[in-house]
């Protein structure tokens, strides 16, 4: 059965819209990945990352080379994957988004696996996201503990 993708409703999130490029993928609905570049499935939390990216680099001017999808880590012998990891020009890790579905409430639960992801990463900040509410923390390495933000960390120097 053949989607119309002109009638596909997707949640709208509180991040800016943007126009994604769809496509059907064997039956299903796929969005381009513009950091990939390549057609991936939508699920609810890809439909955040893509926002999260869109965001990133069209509104907050984070530097596309800057910005990683997935990155691989292991946390008590498990493979692991983060969302999105924002480098520095330094090479060091920046800021790590964790993207979760819509209708994920972000709970206690959820904060514990970002932070377990920022242990391994150790990036300055780390955003938590289910693209209707997000917790924007920075890092403060003197007194080891997050520091929750009014904002979005700015571009990396």
């Amino acid at each position: 059965m053949k989607q119309d993708l002109n009638r596909v409703q997707l949640p709208i999130l509180n991040l800016p819209p943007f126009e994604p490029k769809l496509q059907e993928i064997d039956g299903k609905l796929g969005i381009f990945d513009s950091l990939r570049k390549k057609y991936l499935i939508l699920t609810p939390e890809e439909w955040v990352r893509q926002h999260w990216i869109n965001y990133l680099i069209h509104h907050l001017s984070f530097p596309k080379g800057l910005v990683a999808l997935e990155k691989g880590l292991t946390y008590n012998q498990l493979q692991k994957r983060t969302d999105l990891v924002v480098w520095n020009n330094e090479g060091n890790p920046y800021l790590l988004i964790e993207c979760k579905a819509p209708q994920i409430k972000l709970s206690q639960k959820t904060m514990e696996q970002a932070c377990l992801y920022h242990q391994e990463i150790k990036s300055k900040f780390l955003i938590i996201s289910n693209g209707q509410q997000h917790v924007s923390l920075e890092w403060n390495a003197d007194e080891k503990k997050f520091i929750q933000l009014k904002h979005f960390p700015s571009t990396p120097n």
